[in-house]
């Protein structure tokens, strides 16, 4: 990484927030300004337990057969019982995920000049990069720098991507449309595990929303003291698929309480339940919620693909789901309403998207 060491700093400097191209993950401080730690309610453990996390051959997953039916059972009892799983056989070359990652670690390896070319706060900007969540607004800052692109119709969007590294566009868009093709096909098996149909949402996904959130963790100079990557929260989306080249992701089993690290597992993809999926199941199926932890080894590169219906399109409670014994749960929303919270909410101080859908009885 472009990460050079500097010295401690004046007071002044280590309690406040930092700009894009300043912040003190792209410095390389070798200490922890005030402004990232974290209250103590979120601290991390520095030695956390391994989280029992389901894992899912999709191995005969594209046949009509017997087997098919227990892979759509497995799925139906991870996105109820966590709201996460891991998948391995899921279709995807290794060289096509290496690719993916080798991209991404090339990225974030230009020069800062280069990188912020394209750095915006606009949280409704198509293609940006930037740090923290949103730099110098909100209270607390995260031990991160991100690039995040839209990508779907890929050929609108892939030549708004990053030009260097000059193998950015080619390796992240084949990822991306093979991860995409894999998200349509995940989420017709958890709309059939809901009683609704594989073809329940395809048409609605097949014109939907693909956002990429390409995220670089360097090393914390100070693994003792309370930092994070990213602060505990679920996702938007109907489901996100990442691809991690380390350990790093955390998330939180709702029934014993505490956080788990999800396990390496090579050539494995994670596959979180969102927010949308949740208001879809009218909360049969619970949003995971996770959190990035940092190492003080090495740079983890994280790649989130997550899916969602249309900017404007409303995901609402299946009707099908919804009667006299089990009444709507949740109001509709869209992903260009998600993006309004972000910008008017600080997440990082536990703002949830989700709360603000919940109907209250």
């Amino acid at each position: 990484m472009e990460f050079s060491h500097g010295s401690n700093m004046g007071n002044d400097e280590s309690s406040s927030s930092f700009s894009t191209g300043k912040s003190a993950q792209e410095r390389g401080l070798s200490h922890v300004p005030e402004s990232y730690v974290i209250p103590t309610s979120h601290d991390p453990n520095l030695h956390p337990e391994t989280a029992k996390v389901p894992v899912v051959d999709l191995s005969g997953f594209r046949h009509v057969s017997a087997q098919r039916s227990l892979i759509i059972q497995d799925i139906k009892n991870a996105c109820h019982r966590m709201g996460f799983f891991q998948i391995i056989n899921h279709g995807i070359s290794q060289s096509l995920m290496d690719g993916a990652l080798s991209s991404a670690f090339g990225f974030f390896n230009l020069s800062t000049p280069e990188k912020m070319k394209l750095m915006s706060n606009d949280i409704h900007k198509p293609v940006r990069y930037g740090t923290s969540i949103k730099d110098e607004i909100d209270n607390i800052q995260f031990w991160r720098v991100f690039l995040k692109h839209y990508a779907h119709p890929l050929e609108d969007w892939i030549h708004s991507w990053p030009a260097n590294p000059p193998y950015y566009r080619e390796k992240m868009g084949n990822y991306c449309s093979e991860v995409r093709k894999l998200g349509i096909e995940l989420m017709g098996a958890i709309t059939e595990s809901l009683g609704l149909g594989s073809a329940y949402s395809s048409d609605k996904m097949n014109e939907g929303m693909q956002v990429m959130a390409v995220n670089c963790y360097p090393p914390c100079p100070n693994p003792n003291v309370a930092v994070l990557g990213l602060p505990p929260h679920s996702d938007y989306s109907c489901l996100t698929i990442v691809l991690q080249s380390s350990p790093g992701l955390e998330i939180m089993d709702m029934e014993e309480g505490k956080w788990g690290i999800v396990p390496k597992l090579h050539g494995a993809l994670q596959v979180h339940v969102g927010d949308h999926l949740e208001v879809l199941s009218n909360g049969l199926y619970k949003g995971v919620v996770h959190r990035a932890v940092l190492n003080c080894d090495g740079t983890r590169i994280s790649i989130a693909s997550l899916m969602s219906l249309g900017f404007d399109e409303k995901m609402g409670a299946g009707k099908e789901l919804v009667d006299e014994q089990h009444p709507k749960r949740y109001k509709e929303s869209s992903f260009g309403d998600f993006l309004n919270f972000l910008s008017a909410n600080d997440i990082g101080e536990g703002k949830a998207f989700i709360d603000t859908l919940k109907i209250i009885k």
